[in-house]
């Protein structure tokens, strides 16, 4: 594997803007209107959660071979923070008990948790479907090259992150060499069946460099699936977009730039109401590596947790719950919305 230039992490830093609660107080301060009042003034308020979670996301921790510029988690090397074994088993318990189709598994690199394997054949045994949020570059180191083969064995849809089909703005974001070594992920993944017709799932994933919205889904899906194709014979399924969330580093890069205000009142500018009904909180209960509950992941990161964890919550807790918001919303709720 070709090596990966690492920026560190806020945490590493000790970054102001490491705290969820100092990054609370800079999205407060910045004057736009307050999310909450915006939901009311297009009648789509409060925001309630659905009767029923489809989704249990895990964040199994924060450690990753990358740090990426825009990464919401500031997940890095350095980081120590991990799911224990009594966490994860709550998960399952609380999948088993409300029937929850789905697992969501994220990071970090998820697959860096030394019970990763264990915990996608458990959820299977479960009849649950698997998803790995999957930085690509992961299987290129030794100890992760049965990934591909291991997950399409267990038939797990791999949600993969890449910001670009071209070098410079790929490695722009996740750092010099993870392009390449991107490319030489996905061509494993395509070699044992991914992304083929029948085959497992292969998303893509692909956010924007900087304080601008992503161009529009399908546009951005038929110019890559013929640009990967042409270039490098690379096929997949689905290509997603998601607005740079401002938050954690993204977040430290706004400041710095002088650009936080200018991008919130884009993302202002953009909202679009129709987007409220497909937000994932509705329908998603984000675990975070300690078991406390979130809303979303991305309330997750910013500390907004909701009073129970996983060890007593039960579905009735969480059915057409009031679901906390912020400013940082926006980001998800801006033109076609985030995926």
């Amino acid at each position: 594997m070709r090596k990966i230039s690492l920026i560190p992490t806020l945490a590493h830093g000790a970054h102001p803007l490491a705290d969820a609660a100092v990054q609370r107080r800079q999205l407060a301060e910045v004057p736009i209107p307050r999310f909450a009042a915006k939901l009311s003034e297009v009648g789509a308020g409060p925001l309630r959660a659905a009767p029923r979670i489809e989704v249990l996301q895990i964040n199994v921790g924060r450690r990753c071979n990358q740090t990426c510029l825009h990464c919401h988690v500031d997940a890095g090397p350095d980081r120590t923070e991990v799911m224990a074994d009594d966490v994860m088993d709550a998960c399952l318990r609380f999948i088993e008990h409300a029937a929850i189709p789905t697992l969501d598994i994220t990071g970090g690199a998820p697959e860096m948790h030394p019970a990763f394997a264990t915990l996608v054949r458990r959820a299977r045994a479960l009849g649950c479907h698997v998803i790995d949020r999957c930085n690509l570059t992961i299987t290129g180191l030794p100890n992760y090259a049965y990934l591909p083969a291991f997950l399409a064995e267990q038939q797990v849809e791999v949600i993969a992150s890449l910001p670009h089909y071209a070098l410079e703005t790929t490695d722009a974001q996740r750092g010099a060499g993870v392009f390449a070594e991107s490319l030489a992920a996905l061509q494993r993944f395509n070699a044992v069946g991914y992304g083929q017709p029948a085959g497992p799932t292969l998303n893509l994933i692909t956010n924007p460099l900087g304080g601008s919205l992503p161009a529009p889904q399908a546009q951005l899906e038929a110019e890559w699936r013929h640009e990967l194709m042409v270039r490098y014979g690379i096929s997949f399924t689905r290509l997603y977009t998601l607005t740079n969330m401002p938050i954690s580093r993204f977040l430290a890069q706004l400041v710095a730039q002088g650009e936080l205000t200018a991008y919130m009142q884009l993302l202002v500018e953009a909202f679009n109401p129709g987007t409220v009904a497909g937000l994932m909180c509705r329908n998603t209960l984000s675990v975070g590596w300690d078991g406390r509950l979130y809303d979303c992941d991305f309330n997750q990161m910013l500390a907004m947790a909701l009073p129970q964890t996983i060890f007593e919550v039960t579905p009735e807790d969480l059915a057409e719950r009031t679901i906390r918001v912020g400013s940082h919303c926006y980001a998800c709720t801006a033109a076609s919305g985030s995926t």
